[in-house]
């Protein structure tokens, strides 16, 4: 996916239909100038729904939707006739999308499932027509409903992308090389920081056709979570991983030290992140003799996750640490 065609955030102004009103209309034929009340009622107005789609990945699409503007519904006509609904605008959406109150900032809905509809802003109701409020003392009721009024909202929509994998690790720790190296994807690679601009998402070939797909992020450094760098605009992107891939090269000056400091951005993000599975790679071990790798492991604490040296550039360890990620996903 390029780079500047990926939108993971957009706010638009919704407005579903107003309901049509009911109708305040008496029978009248020949012979029958006094007929009973026949008012029908009002059509629905026009529901903003949001349907999941497996075949987008970002909200370009929306990006210059500003506004969304549903039909209102019609009025109820004599000879109990209904009035239309309002049409409804349908919005396909990628799945992991989150709307919410752009005031509030409560989240009103996600979408999840291929095929997944939701109403995100909903029609107002038709009102009844005169022939609903007749009784043995009242048989010629003078007044229908009115149809409730549309409602007018602001919403934001997010992405957050649903992968098993999501790789964790500070700029130029090798992410996109890995990705690139074990999946289809192409995403920007370069010897320099902050090359991944935006996330990558790669669907990852397995043992017996099977698969699983894996994110790439922009690369997390100290302080993330008070700004600093891209700070935690894609963090929300691994909040539905599965698990997590944290990658280290191996000529960091402390191997464990990062660790924690990703620990912590994460944790200070969002503490629930925490509770998904953990791999460690240490990355770029290309450069490593067997002692060396000896050498780094010993020094690493205890409290570490299982610990796998690979390198994207000689494939060392890559079938090996698809196993382990393939084990930690379907392991009960």
């Amino acid at each position: 996916m390029a780079n500047n065609n990926f939108i993971d955030y957009v706010k638009i102004n919704c407005r579903s239909g107003k309901g049509g009103a009911g109708s305040h209309h008496f029978f009248r034929a020949k012979g029958l100038p006094n007929g009973g009340p026949d008012g029908g009622d009002g059509g629905r107005g026009g529901h903003i729904i949001l349907e999941g789609s497996s075949q987008l990945w970002t909200l370009l699409h929306l990006q210059y939707r500003k506004h969304l503007f549903a039909q209102d519904g019609e009025g109820g006509g004599g000879n109990l006739r209904s009035g239309a609904q309002g049409e409804d605008i349908v919005i396909q959406v990628p799945l992991g999308t989150v709307a919410r109150d752009a005031e509030t900032g409560e989240m009103k809905l996600e979408i999840t499932e291929n095929g997944q509809r939701l109403i995100l802003t909903p029609g107002g109701r038709g009102g009844l027509g005169n022939d609903h409020f007749k009784t043995s003392t009242n048989q010629a009721p003078q007044y229908a409903q009115p149809g409730e009024p549309a409602v007018e909202e602001q919403v934001i929509l997010e992405l957050k992308l649903l992968a098993d994998v999501g790789l964790v690790g500070f700029p130029n720790a090798g992410k996109s090389t890995l990705l690139s190296v074990v999946s289809a994807a192409k995403p920007k690679i370069a010897d320099y920081a902050f090359t991944t601009l935006v996330p990558n998402l790669g669907v990852v070939a397995y043992r017996d056709f099977r698969s699983f797909v894996m994110a790439d992020i922009p690369g997390i450094i100290e302080g993330a979570a008070d700004g600093r760098g891209l700070g935690t605009r894609f963090l929300r992107h691994i909040e539905r991983n599965s698990m997590l891939l944290f990658m280290i090269a191996c000529d960091s000056k402390d191997i464990a030290a990062e660790y924690k400091i990703l620990l912590g951005e994460l944790e200070q993000f969002n503490p629930d992140l925490l509770d998904k599975k953990r791999l460690l790679a240490i990355t770029k071990s290309d450069m490593l003799d067997e002692e060396l790798e000896a050498e780094i492991l010993a020094s690493l604490p205890a409290d570490l996750p299982r610990t796998l040296f690979i390198s994207s550039l000689t494939n060392k360890n890559i079938q090996p640490l698809k196993d382990l990620i393939w084990g930690a996903l379907h392991e009960e």
